[in-house]
């Protein structure tokens, strides 16, 4: 395989047991599990955003998103430091490591005095890339990542699998899930037919104050794309700012999922109080049928690193529940 054939490229030339030229004979050409080696002492990383690092291998680092902190002690990295909803969300052990700040608010002074070799960031978050410019001019590696699909987290861990030099992690973690999500969709093609129209989903976020319906965006919407079902808000692009009851009546899609952000029991709790206000969601043919989803927090919420698979199984058991598939 090409990613495995990069991973020894980068451990051969780490290791200093072969040359570049004997290393490039193992056809490894076009692979992206790492760009480079330029010297023993070295690892060129690349993020999401294009920018490539030159980092040592098994670095001191520090994580600011608690799912990537995960997806790194997943990879055979450890931990300086990592923000408050590694421990409080993810539940994850970060042994010794400091807690600098919230995924919202990172201390960078706490951040600097840690002199980590390696800084894992989100691209997504405004107060990630607001804090850049201070944690370069301290002389700081900042690798920026985006993670909205199987693919993308793929690549993220090839990444880091090859700073650890853990090519056994990446295929538990990357390539054992990968093999899952490629038997459950082509069991869910398998069972499509042409006469078969796709299903149609409302996706829902939920959270204490407010409901939005999301689109292929979010992971589950993008999961229940690549499962072939029709998002009724592709066809009311209005909902995704405003969730109008009555397009969602006329639409009356087979299955309504539901995702939480913040507080779950807050988040149902406002939902619920909307569904028992207006009767008419009682009608709805995914409500009446028992097609009415709230989905695990752990598998659609935060990223699901290692059980992408998962999310992938359960959804497509939730939509074909006579789906056969190599588990």
């Amino acid at each position: 395989m090409k990613r495995t054939a990069a991973f020894l490229l980068a451990l051969c030339l780490l290791l200093g047991g072969c040359s570049a030229g004997e290393a490039l004979s193992s056809d490894v050409e076009g692979s992206s599990f790492i760009s480079s080696v330029p010297e023993a002492s070295a690892i060129s990383l690349t993020d999401s955003n294009g920018d490539t690092l030159e980092i040592p291998p098994s670095p001191k680092t520090v994580c600011l998103y608690g799912s990537y902190a995960d997806a790194w002690l997943s990879a055979g990295g450890s931990l300086v430091g990592t923000t408050e909803d590694a421990v409080e969300e993810r539940g994850l052990n970060v042994g010794d490591a400091a807690i600098v700040g919230t995924v919202k608010e990172p201390n960078t002074e706490k951040i600097i005095a840690l002199n980590p070799e390696l800084v894992i960031l989100s691209a997504d978050i405004a107060a990630h890339n607001d804090i850049r410019d201070v944690l370069e001019a301290a002389g700081l590696a900042c690798a920026y990542f985006r993670v909205d699909t199987f693919e993308d987290y793929a690549f993220m861990m090839e990444q880091f699998c090859a700073l650890t030099g853990r090519e056994d992690l990446y295929l538990e973690t990357v390539e054992q899930p990968g093999a899952l999500i490629e038997s459950v969709t082509a069991a869910v093609q398998k069972q499509q037919t042409e006469t078969d129209p796709p299903p149609s989903v409302l996706l829902i976020r939920a959270f204490s104050s407010g409901i939005k319906a999301k689109a292929e965006e979010e992971l589950a919407g993008a999961i229940l794309k690549e499962l072939g079902c029709h998002n009724i808000a592709s066809d009311h692009p209005s909902m995704l700012e405003d969730l109008s009851l009555e397009e969602v009546i006329e639409a009356d899609p087979e299955f309504i999922f539901v995702t939480t952000m913040g507080s779950e029991k807050k988040a149902l709790d406002y939902l619920n109080s909307l569904i028992a206000e207006n009767p008419a969601w009682q009608g709805l043919s995914a409500v009446k049928e028992g097609r009415y989803v709230v989905l695990p927090k752990e598998l659609f919420h935060y990223k699901p690193n290692a059980r992408w698979g998962e999310s992938y199984a359960y959804l497509a058991d939730t939509l074909y529940p006579d789906i056969d598939y190599e588990k």
